[in-house]
C-alpha cells in the first residue's frame, strides 16, 4: 500500500502535469485503496493486491479535460498513470475524476439501468441502451447483476457495442 509520502509525491506530480498543460487546478484531493487481482494463470492461485489511487481535481474549465462523453478524461487518466508509474517506480491504478464527472456519470448510468430494468420487467420487452464504452457497460451489468427479474447482455462490435436488458 502506498504511504502518505508516496501519495503526496503523486499529488505534486499530478499538479505539475496539469500545470504543464496550462490547466489551473483549484483543488486536488487524493486517496488510496487496494483491490485484489485475480491470478493471471491457473497454476498460480495467489491473489495480487494493487493500489488504487483516486485523484479528484477541481478546475474552472472541466470540459476541455473531460471531452465528449468523457473520452479525453480517460485518455488523460491513462497518460497520467503512465507518467506517475514511471516517476514512482511503482505500478498502481489511477482513477482520475474531474469536477465529479465520473461520480455523476456512474450515478446516471445506475439510475438509467434500474429504470430500464423496471420497464423491461413490467412490459416484458427488451430495453436497448445506446452504445457505450466497456467501462460504462460494466457499470450497467454490475448494477443489474443481483436482479432476478432481468438479465443483461452486450451486443454489437467495437464502438457500437451496447447493453440489452431482457426480462426473464
Amino acid at each position: 500500500m502506498l504511504d502518505k509520502k508516496h501519495l503526496e509525491t503523486i499529488k505534486e506530480a499530478a499538479e505539475e502535469f496539469f500545470k504543464r498543460m496550462t490547466i489551473d487546478i483549484s483543488n486536488a484531493e487524493i486517496n488510496c485503496s487496494s483491490v485484489k487481482n485475480e491470478p493471471k494463470d491457473t497454476k498460480d492461485s495467489t491473489e495480487e493486491e494493487k493500489d488504487v489511487v483516486d485523484l479528484k481535481i477541481i478546475t474552472e474549465e472541466p470540459q476541455i479535460l473531460i471531452g465528449q462523453q468523457g473520452q479525453t478524461l480517460f485518455e488523460i487518466q491513462r497518460l497520467l498513470r503512465m507518467v506517475l508509474n514511471k516517476k514512482m517506480q511503482k505500478v498502481f491504478y489511477l482513477n482520475l475524476d474531474i469536477n465529479g464527472y465520473k461520480k455523476k456519470k456512474i450515478e446516471y448510468l445506475k439510475n438509467l439501468a434500474k429504470d430500464l430494468a423496471d420497464q423491461a420487467s413490467l412490459t416484458k420487452e427488451e430495453k436497448v441502451l445506446p452504445p457505450m464504452s466497456s467501462y460504462e457497460r460494466r457499470i450497467v451489468h454490475a448494477e443489474l447483476s443481483q436482479r432476478t427479474d432481468v438479465v443483461t447482455e452486450s451486443r454489437g462490435e467495437g464502438l457500437d457495442r451496447y447493453v440489452v436488458i431482457k426480462p426473464k
